[in-house]
């Protein structure tokens, strides 16, 4: 019994011990936010702000346009939630239960494509996009992230444990393929969903490397591009930067605390019950 308890409280210390750490430079972000300018730079610095402002705040959303490209990005991450989320089931529901020419190779060959880096296909789309007129635009950011094979892989190893008997039995009342899709399937699929909604948000939302090659109109640029061209013009100013991380980082970090239980769920749920 004691020894039990030893190796609890050893395993709670590792685990507040990890949490800790990946807690700490989050929490300092916060707190050099709302220092004043300089304060950061300070030997030793200090962890709290004596004087609390707000200046670089208003800095970020007056002068800095920072409002206009958080609606950027917040525009483009739920566009690309949503059809994605939308593609990705569909296409995972009918590699699971449907039944048509070529499923298994087709699926192995999507599969097979997971092992290419993303880097390697840049150049090709980008052409692509070109030839359709697409470079500076929302529709050049957002077709690319709208389905993956990951999305796909996770939504078909998922819906193989629908019963099949649950869809005969629509199928002999009736009901046609895209009915029971979204009105027997989608319920059913509903953890996975949020699982899947979360990582193309996520993926979306902190999206660096393909809005900055595809958008060349500060006008349109998302929250990371602006935040890197920002530290280009402010490189000392630590407190500001600070803020603007603040500001990209909070909204996803309140959305996965807020939805957690449901994405674990659908990373961890195998079986329909």
């Amino acid at each position: 019994m004691k020894g039990r308890l030893l190796a609890g409280l050893a395993v709670n210390g590792v685990l507040l011990l990890a949490a800790f750490m990946a807690l700490a430079p989050l929490a300092w972000m916060v707190s050099v936010s709302f220092m004043p300018a300089g304060a950061s730079n300070t030997v030793p610095p200090p962890l709290l702000p004596h004087e609390p402002t707000l200046e670089h705040y208003r800095a970020l959303f007056g002068r800095g346009g920072m409002g206009r490209t958080f609606i950027n990005s917040l525009l483009i991450a739920l566009a690309t939630t949503l059809i994605s989320t939308l593609f990705n089931t569909m296409a995972g529901y009918a590699f699971a239960k449907l039944q048509f020419r070529g499923r298994e190779k087709l699926f192995s060959a999507l599969l097979a494509a997971l092992v290419i880096p993303g880097q390697v296909a840049m150049l090709p789309l980008f052409l692509m996009l070109k030839g359709m007129g697409l470079v500076n635009s929302y529709a050049g950011v957002l077709i690319p992230g709208l389905a993956g094979i990951f999305g796909i892989f996770l939504v078909r190893q998922y819906a193989r444990n629908v019963p099949d008997e649950l869809l005969e039995a629509a199928r002999l009342d009736g009901a046609g393929e895209f009915r029971i899709f979204f009105s027997v399937v989608l319920p059913i699929l509903a953890p996975v969903l949020v699982t899947l909604a979360v990582f193309s948000f996520l993926g979306s939302w902190n999206d660096f490397m393909w809005p900055l090659i595809v958008l060349t109109d500060s006008e349109l640029h998302t929250l990371p591009v602006a935040l890197a061209s920002l530290s280009r013009e402010h490189v000392q100013d630590n407190e500001l930067m600070m803020a603007g991380a603040v500001v990209t980082v909070l909204p996803v970090l309140l959305l996965f605390l807020a939805l957690q239980r449901y994405y674990m769920a659908g990373l961890t749920m195998g079986s329909v019950k």
